[in-house]
C-alpha cells in the first residue's frame, strides 16, 4: 500500500522516506507497521508468552513483504502491553505509551478527529486529541476491571457459542437488546446462562452485551469531554457490533478510514519513530531517575521505634487512625502511641473484609485485617482513638471496639469556619484529655501539653525545612524518600524525630545533584499508607519524574502549620488541628481546594497526580472540585483510583507514562 493512499492527504507530505517500524504488542494481538520509501506494510499475530519472539515474528512478516532487512531499518518505536520487552541492539529504539501512539496514528489517518475510543484486550481508553498536532490533550483509562474490553467479549462469545470474530456480526442479527445488569466477566457468565435458560436468543443476548459494554465505555468518553469527530481504534475496532453499539449510545458516527484501525497504535509508533529519527521529540524513556538518597538510617530508626513500642514497659499503648488525633496530648499523658495506617497485603485485606463491606477501601480493610492477623503493633494496644472524618473508618473503629480493643470515637465538626464548631471541638479535645487521664492514670497538666506543642512545632519546622529543598530544580530527595521521613513521625517521639531530622538535613545538604530541572509533580488526595509506595516508585524510579510536594495526610500537609504556643494548650490543639491543612471531608471544600492550589504554586509543579483509594468517600466524591481548579491553573491532572493489589502495575505505568508525555508536550509548547 502507498502511504499517500492511506493517510490524510493534508499530512502525507510530513512523512519522510525513511525506513522505520512501529510495533504494538497488545495483551491479545501483536501488530506492526513499516514505513519506507512511500509505502506502508502491516503485520499481525497473536501475542505469545515471549514478547521478544512476538516482535521478531512481526518483523519477519514485514521483511518478507517489503524485501528489507534489519540493516535497512533506521528507527523502531515500541508501544502497547509488551513495549518494554522489545530489544533490538542494532537499531535505535524508544518506547511510547499506547495512548500517545493511538492518538498520533489516528491523527495521521484523519486530522479532523478529536476524540478516540481505544478498546483493547484488557483495557479501554478515551483519548482527546489536538487536531492540529495529534498530541494527547486528555485521556481516561478504565480501572483494571475487564468490563467493556476484548477479554469481556471473548468470554461472552464462548458462553454463547460464538467466536470473538463473529460475536459482533451475530449481535447485529438481533431483534432486541437484552438488558445485561452485570458487566463483570465473573458474574456475566451466570447471568447469560440464566437468560439463555429463560428463552432469550444468543443474538439478542450478544446485542445486550455490546450495548452494556458501550455504555461502560461512554462513561469514559464523557469524562474527557466528547468532541466530534469520533474514531474507534484498538483490537476491538473490527467488531461491527461494538461499533454499532457505540454509535447508538454516544449519538455520533464513527468515522471511516482506509486502514484497519487495529493498526492505529503501531502506525502512530512508526510516526513517532520518524520524529525521533529527526530529533523532533524527546521520548519518555530518556528521563533519568537520578541518584537515590540513602534512607536506610531512617528505616532503621523506624524499626527500632516500632520494637520499643511493642516491648512491655509498663506504659499504656495507644493506636490512632487519623491525623486529626493530636500526638501532643498522647505524649503529655505518658502513653506510647502509633498511627494505625499500614497497607496490608492481599491476605490482610481479605481478613479485614470478613468484618466489613467489600465497598470499603483497602486501608480500612487492612486496619481490621491487621488486628485479626495479630500484627505486633496492633496486638499490644490497650486503646484506639479516632477523630471522625471518614465514614468508613468510623465503622471500622466500631468494629475494632466490638472485636478487639476498646475504641473511642470523637466528633470532628465538618464546618471549620463557625465559632460553634470550634467550641464543640474544644469540648471534644477536653474529653479526649480526660479519657487519656483515665487510661494512663496520670494527670495531664496544661504545662505538659504546652511543652509537647513546642516540641512538635520543632518537628514540623524540621520537616518543612527538608521539604524546602525540594523547591530546587533537581531536588536531592525524592517524594518516595520524603515519605520515609513523615512515616517516622508516626512511630517516633518528638525528641528522636528532631535529632533524626537534623541528620537528614545535614546529609541532604551534601548531596550533589545533576542540576537539571526535572518534571515536577504534586501528589494530592487520600492517605498514602505505610507500605503503599508502588505509585511513587513507578513515577520516580521507573519513569524519572519527581514528586516534589504532597497534599495528603501522610505527606507535607499535616506539617505545614504550627500550633499556637501561647494560648490555652487544649484550645490551641483544638483550633490548630481544625485549622491545619484540611481533609476533603471538611467544609467549606473551597478552603481545601485553595490550599492545594497554594502548594502547587509554591512548589512550581508541572502537573498533579490525584490519587485516592478506590471507594474513598472523601476524595472520590470531591475530586472534580480539585481537578477543575487545577485545569483553571493550566495544570494537567492524572486521576488514579488505587488499591493494595499488585495486578495493575502495568496499567498504572502506562497511565503515568502517557501523563508524562502530555506534560513534556505542554512544556515544549510553552518553551516554543
Amino acid at each position: 500500500m502507498r502511504v499517500a493512499d492511506i493517510v490524510d492527504e493534508r499530512l502525507a507530505k510530513k512523512l519522510a522516506e525513511n525506513k522505520v517500524i512501529g510495533i504494538d504488542i497488545g495483551s491479545r494481538t501483536g501488530k506492526a507497521v513499516l514505513l519506507g520509501e512511500g509505502n506502508i506494510y502491516t503485520a499481525q499475530i497473536g501475542t505469545g508468552f515471549d514478547m521478544q519472539e512476538t516482535a521478531n515474528e512481526l518483523l519477519k512478516q514485514l521483511f518478507e513483504q517489503s524485501g528489507y532487512n534489519m540493516k535497512d531499518i533506521e528507527y523502531i518505536v515500541g508501544t502497547g502491553y509488551g513495549r518494554v520487552s522489545m530489544n533490538f541492539p542494532e537499531v535505535p529504539k524508544k518506547i511510547v505509551s499506547e495512548i500517545s501512539a493511538h492518538a498520533m496514528g489516528v491523527h495521521f489517518l484523519d486530522a479532523d478527529v478529536r476524540t478516540i475510543i481505544d478498546i483493547g484486550g484488557q483495557d479501554s481508553k478515551a483519548i482527546k486529541v489536538d487536531p492540529m498536532t495529534g498530541k494527547v490533550v486528555n485521556f481516561i483509562m478504565n480501572d483494571k476491571c475487564a468490563a467493556g474490553t476484548g477479554r469481556f467479549l471473548e468470554k461472552v462469545a464462548t458462553i454463547l457459542g460464538f467466536t470473538v470474530d463473529t460475536i459482533g456480526e451475530e449481535a447485529l442479527k438481533s431483534q432486541k437488546e437484552v438488558e445485561i445488569s452485570s458487566q463483570c466477566v465473573v458474574f456475566a457468565e451466570s447471568e447469560i446462562i440464566s437468560l439463555r435458560a429463560s428463552g432469550e436468543t444468543a443474538q439478542d443476548i450478544a446485542a445486550g452485551v455490546h450495548y452494556a459494554a458501550a455504555q461502560r465505555v461512554y462513561t469514559l468518553v464523557k469524562r474527557v469531554e466528547l468532541e466530534p469527530e469520533l474514531q474507534f481504534s484498538g483490537g476491538v475496532a473490527n467488531n461491527v457490533g461494538m461499533r454499532h453499539a457505540l454509535e447508538k449510545v454516544i449519538g455520533h458516527p464513527i468515522k471511516e478510514t482506509k486502514l484497519n484501525m487495529i493498526y492505529a497504535g503501531c502506525l502512530g509508533a512508526a510516526i513517532y519513530a520518524l520524529k525521533y529519527l529527526n530529533m523532533e521529540e524527546v521520548a519518555v524513556d530518556v528521563l533519568e531517575t537520578g541518584n537515590d538518597f540513602d534512607t536506610e538510617f531512617i528505616k532503621e530508626a523506624v524499626v527500632e521505634g516500632q520494637a520499643e513500642f511493642i516491648k512491655e514497659n509498663g506504659r499504656k499503648k495507644v493506636g490512632y487512625v487519623c491525623s486529626y488525633t493530636p500526638p501532643e496530648m498522647l505524649n503529655a499523658a505518658g502513653v506510647d502511641h502509633a498511627r494505625l495506617f499500614k497497607a496490608g497485603d492481599t491476605e490482610t485485606v481479605a481478613a479485614g473484609e470478613v468484618m466489613t463491606k467489600s465497598v470499603f477501601c483497602d486501608l480500612t480493610k487492612s486496619c481490621l485485617g491487621s488486628f485479626a492477623m495479630k500484627n505486633p503493633i496492633y496486638d499490644v494496644l490497650d486503646k484506639v482513638y479516632t477523630f471522625y472524618t471518614c465514614a468508613s473508618m468510623r465503622k471500622v473503629a466500631e468494629s475494632i471496639n466490638d472485636n478487639f480493643v476498646s475504641t473511642e470515637i470523637y466528633t470532628l465538626p465538618r464546618q471549620t469556619d463557625r465559632e460553634n464548631s470550634r467550641q464543640e471541638f474544644r469540648k471534644e479535645m477536653e474529653n479526649f484529655r480526660l479519657s487519656l487521664e483515665r487510661l494512663s492514670g496520670n494527670t495531664i497538666e496544661k504545662e505538659a501539653i504546652r511543652q509537647q506543642i513546642k516540641l512538635y512545632n520543632k518537628v514540623r519546622a524540621g520537616i518543612r525545612k527538608i521539604s524546602e529543598l525540594r523547591k530546587l530544580p533537581d531536588p536531592p530527595i525524592k517524594g518516595n524518600e520524603f515519605l520515609e521521613i513523615t512515616k517516622a513521625y508516626f512511630y517516633l517521639g518528638p525528641e528522636k524525630m528532631i535529632a533524626l531530622l537534623d541528620e537528614v538535613y545535614d546529609r541532604l545538604s551534601k548531596v550533589k545533584t545533576q542540576g537539571k530541572r526535572r518534571i515536577r509533580l504534586m501528589m494530592l488526595g487520600g492517605v498514602v499508607a505505610d507500605g503503599d509506595k508502588r505509585l511513587l516508585e513507578i513515577v520516580e524510579n521507573q519513569i524519572g519524574a519527581r514528586i516534589v510536594v504532597e497534599d495528603h495526610c501522610t505527606g507535607l500537609s499535616p506539617f505545614y502549620y504550627d500550633m499556637d504556643e501561647e494560648k490555652d494548650p487544649v484550645e490551641a490543639l483544638a483550633d490548630g488541628y481544625l485549622d491545619q491543612a484540611p481533609c476533603a471531608r471538611m467544609s467549606p471544600i473551597e478552603k481545601r481546594v485553595e490550599f492545594a492550589a497554594k502548594l502547587a504554586e509554591e512548589y512550581q509543579v508541572d502537573g498533579i497526580i490525584y490519587g485516592y483509594m478506590k471507594f474513598c468517600p472523601c476524595y472520590g466524591i470531591t475530586k472534580n472540585c480539585f481537578i477543575q481548579k487545577f485545569h483553571e491553573m493550566g495544570l494537567p491532572v492524572l486521576e488514579m483510583a488505587i488499591d493494595y493489589s499488585k495486578s495493575d502495575d502495568g496499567q498504572i505505568k502506562t497511565r503515568v507514562e502517557a501523563f508524562i508525555e502530555v506534560l513534556l508536550e505542554v512544556m515544549a509548547d510553552k518553551e516554543g
